[in-house]
């Protein structure tokens, strides 16, 4: 994101409306990006293409946490834990590494969406797929968790 349009938009408006134009602008350059993947021949014959797209747009956007259309060191380890997956630092370093190639410490949403589309089995693409399904499924706990004594320690 360019710094200088932030500056300008916090001085406009604040808050919640300055951050609803960031994420309604990240929402447009994404979806150009979108356009771009579905113009493409190598994807043409992607089943449910436009659909998979949209869904990796929501799922990338919820997890830019600083709008700037990365998903940085920080923002990974928040999807992670969200996810219900907690990596350790040098963990998710290797994933950044493994899905740009290594050239850069931030995941671009071109990088995630060739993650997602590609056949290459990515750590983060497995994670994203697999752990995040099973997750919904599972019933939260309900209330505080059950007394245990010393015995019943592993």
């Amino acid at each position: 994101m360019d710094f200088g349009m932030s500056v300008t938009l916090s001085k406009r408006f604040q808050g919640g409306k300055a951050f609803g134009l960031l994420k309604a602008r990240q929402g447009r350059r994404l979806e150009e990006i979108n356009r771009e993947f579905l113009c493409d021949q190598k994807y043409s014959d992607e089943e449910n293409l436009e659909e998979k797209l949209t869904a990796f747009k929501e799922k990338y956007m919820e997890f830019d946490l600083n709008n700037e259309g990365e998903i940085d060191l920080m923002s990974l380890k928040r999807m992670m834990e969200k996810l219900g997956v907690p990596k350790t630092h040098l963990e998710m370093k290797k994933m950044i590494s493994e899905v740009t190639g290594g050239v850069s410490d931030t995941i671009s949403y071109r990088d995630f969406v060739n993650m997602m589309l590609g056949k290459r089995s990515a750590v983060l693409k497995l994670v994203m797929m697999f752990e995040g399904k099973a997750n919904e499924n599972a019933p939260k706990p309900v209330g505080p968790p059950p007394e245990r004594d010393i015995a019943s320690l592993p």
